[in-house]
Protein backbone atom coordinates (compact mmCIF):
# COMPACT_ATOMS: atom_id res chain seq x y z
CA UNK A 1 0.00 0.00 0.00
CA UNK A 2 1.31 3.44 -0.97
CA UNK A 3 1.95 6.01 1.74
CA UNK A 4 -0.02 9.26 1.61
CA UNK A 5 1.66 12.55 2.48
CA UNK A 6 -0.05 15.20 4.58
CA UNK A 7 -0.04 18.81 3.43
CA UNK A 8 2.53 19.62 6.12
CA UNK A 9 4.82 16.80 5.00
CA UNK A 10 4.56 17.85 1.37
CA UNK A 11 5.16 21.53 2.18
CA UNK A 12 8.28 20.53 4.12
CA UNK A 13 9.48 18.26 1.31
CA UNK A 14 8.95 20.96 -1.34
CA UNK A 15 10.30 23.68 0.98
CA UNK A 16 7.22 25.80 0.36
CA UNK A 17 4.82 27.44 2.81
CA UNK A 18 1.70 25.46 3.62
CA UNK A 19 -0.42 28.27 2.19
CA UNK A 20 1.24 27.75 -1.20
CA UNK A 21 -0.15 24.21 -1.39
CA UNK A 22 -3.65 25.46 -0.62
CA UNK A 23 -3.27 28.26 -3.19
CA UNK A 24 -2.10 25.77 -5.83
CA UNK A 25 -5.10 23.55 -5.14
CA UNK A 26 -7.48 26.53 -5.35
CA UNK A 27 -5.98 27.53 -8.72
CA UNK A 28 -5.87 23.95 -10.03
CA UNK A 29 -2.06 23.86 -9.98
CA UNK A 30 0.36 21.67 -8.06
CA UNK A 31 0.24 17.94 -7.50
CA UNK A 32 -3.16 16.23 -7.39
CA UNK A 33 -4.59 15.86 -3.90
CA UNK A 34 -7.07 13.41 -2.44
CA UNK A 35 -9.69 14.44 0.07
CA UNK A 36 -9.68 11.93 2.93
CA UNK A 37 -12.44 12.99 5.27
CA UNK A 38 -11.73 16.66 5.89
CA UNK A 39 -8.00 16.39 5.17
CA UNK A 40 -5.96 16.55 1.97
CA UNK A 41 -3.49 13.79 1.21
CA UNK A 42 -0.98 13.35 -1.62
CA UNK A 43 0.17 10.11 -3.20
CA UNK A 44 3.96 9.97 -3.43
CA UNK A 45 3.71 8.72 -7.03
CA UNK A 46 1.48 11.67 -8.00
CA UNK A 47 3.92 14.13 -6.43
CA UNK A 48 6.87 12.55 -8.25
CA UNK A 49 4.98 12.58 -11.57
CA UNK A 50 4.11 16.26 -11.04
CA UNK A 51 7.75 17.07 -10.30
CA UNK A 52 8.84 15.13 -13.40
CA UNK A 53 6.41 17.22 -15.43
CA UNK A 54 7.94 20.40 -14.04
CA UNK A 55 11.38 19.13 -15.01
CA UNK A 56 10.17 18.43 -18.57
CA UNK A 57 8.63 21.91 -18.79
CA UNK A 58 11.93 23.42 -17.62
CA UNK A 59 13.89 21.51 -20.24
CA UNK A 60 11.48 22.61 -22.96
CA UNK A 61 11.60 26.25 -21.80
CA UNK A 62 15.41 26.19 -21.67
CA UNK A 63 15.77 24.77 -25.20
CA UNK A 64 17.32 27.30 -27.58
CA UNK A 65 14.89 28.93 -30.00
CA UNK A 66 15.67 28.54 -33.66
Amino acid sequence: MERLLTTTELATYLQRPLGTLYAWRYRGEGPPALKVGRELRYREADVMAWLDGLAEDSKRDAAPCR
